[in-house]
């Protein structure tokens, strides 16, 4: 045959194939630490970490799809190698990817700790930053709340008017009853989509209305506790969702956002991650979050960095992320912020700006804390961290979306939406662990 009898002899010493395949195989695990089928039927399993390492090596090779990961066990060598010439089917991949989001956090941690064990790990500064990435869904299946039940009134109209034509279709020879059921059954699947929209956006407001009034407790308590700072907060209204509000029928936990003025809205959801600023360009946390602003993100993204790798000791992060409530809560427990107040600190160091000059006027800043925050970056130490923000976290991004080609979401609902990030984070950093190792050893 002229082909070489073992799998071995077809894959390059230096593929990183066999760098995911010893990462995996060096992973503790628990009896939990894998969904495997218990049912005792059906065919032999395949081993759960040559899945894992399968998933990890195709999103680090730019593959996504669960149909053409299976496509990928009959035509690229390296898969072949992988999986000792087994080919799991679609579905099998693709329940195998729903089912083990904790083997994805757990492989997560187990990277970032061979990461400091090599040495090329070490928290200490970090840049956190987030990008709208496309949902599995179109903007085009957006629905208003008030066009919902104007909606919903006119298919109950509709179906009854149906429905009678289809008792006097048995009687009336002219009359052609055989697309009728079909027709009623479109609307009513139609119907029950609006009504699940209400609903929605019913929960959707009454979650919202929650929080409110648990922040609202809150202030009240610290203005109680503490000097008073502030006018007296206002309690929030009781309302249902506004005539405004919209949902999507195809994943409803997604959003329309859009990254500035003069860009387009998109169905999105908003993934965030922080980066190791001093050297390695590892992910240390990550999440997904279907809020468009980044204002409330940034407590979730620093404290997501596992307590077993180190507390990091300063944080950089953009305008978007000023919050003064978080920022003070994060002060307060030993994080050393370095966050611009203004955009205009940006575009400050811009002498020769190809927009035309802007006639709105910046904004007046009155909280005292922002007030030292802003303060604080204007010192020459400060806008010397800050600088390393944008070429550590934002060439992660690019990485990402342009040469990993992860540019949307496969996976829809918010919670199989995150456990996809995981997994793309995770590919991520076995790649560039990978690229820092034969750095480090060529």
């Amino acid at each position: 045959m002229l082909l070489p009898p073992d799998l071995r002899d077809w894959v390059p010493e230096d593929d990183i194939v066999h760098f995911v395949i010893a990462a995996v195989e060096q992973m503790p695990s628990t009896p939990n630490s894998f969904a495997v089928n218990l049912r005792g039927t059906g065919s032999k399993q395949y081993s759960p970490r040559m899945m894992l390492a399968l998933l990890v090596y195709c999103y680090a090779s730019g593959i996504f799809s669960s149909r053409r990961i299976e496509r990928a066990t009959y035509r690229d060598i390296g898969v072949r190698y992988l999986t000792g010439d087994a080919h799991p089917d679609h579905d099998t991949i693709c329940e195998f990817r729903r089912r083990n989001q904790q083997a994805f956090a757990e492989a997560f941690l187990h990277v970032l700790k061979l990461a400091r064990e090599m040495g090329v790990l070490k928290v200490g500064t970090v840049s956190v930053d987030g990008t709208h990435l496309d949902a599995n869904a179109s903007k085009s299946k957006n629905v208003r709340y008030d066009r919902a039940v104007e909606l919903e009134k006119q298919l109950r109209l509709d179906i009854d008017d149906l429905l009678r034509k289809a008792e006097t279709a048995d009687t009336d020879e002219t009359a052609d009853g055989q697309s009728l059921p079909e027709e009623i059954s479109r609307r009513e699947r139609l119907l029950e989509k609006m009504r699940e929209a209400q609903a929605n956006l019913k929960a959707r407001a009454e979650a919202k209305a929650a929080a409110e009034r648990e922040a609202y407790r809150r202030k009240i308590e610290e203005q109680e506790a503490g000097p008073r700072r502030g006018p007296k907060p206002q309690p929030p209204e009781n309302k249902g969702p506004g005539p405004t509000d919209q949902a999507n029928l195809t994943d409803d936990d997604s959003r329309l956002m859009r990254k500035n003025r003069r860009a387009e809205y998109r169905q999105s959801y908003n993934a965030q991650a922080v980066v190791d600023a001093d050297g390695s360009q590892l992910i240390l946390a990550e999440h997904v979050t279907n809020s468009a602003s980044d204002a409330n993100q940034l407590e979730a993204a620093v404290q997501g960095v596992d307590s077993t790798l180190g507390k990091p000791s300063a944080v950089l992060a953009d305008c978007g992320y000023v919050n003064g409530d978080a920022m003070e809560r994060l002060e307060r427990e030993g994080y050393d912020l370095y966050v611009p107040v203004t955009a205009e600190y940006g575009n400050s160091e811009r002498r020769y700006d190809f927009r035309p000059p802007q006639e709105k006027q910046p904004r007046v800043v009155t909280d005292p804390r922002l007030v030292a925050m802003q303060t604080k970056m204007r010192g020459e130490e400060a806008r010397r961290r800050y600088a390393k923000r944008k070429q550590t976290v934002e060439p992660v991004f690019g990485i990402i979306k342009s040469v990993m080609g992860f540019r949307n979401f496969r996976l829809r609902g918010l919670a199989r939406v995150s456990l996809e990030w995981t997994l793309m984070t995770l590919a991520y950093n076995v790649k560039r662990l990978y690229a820092l190792s034969r750095h480090a050893t060529g």
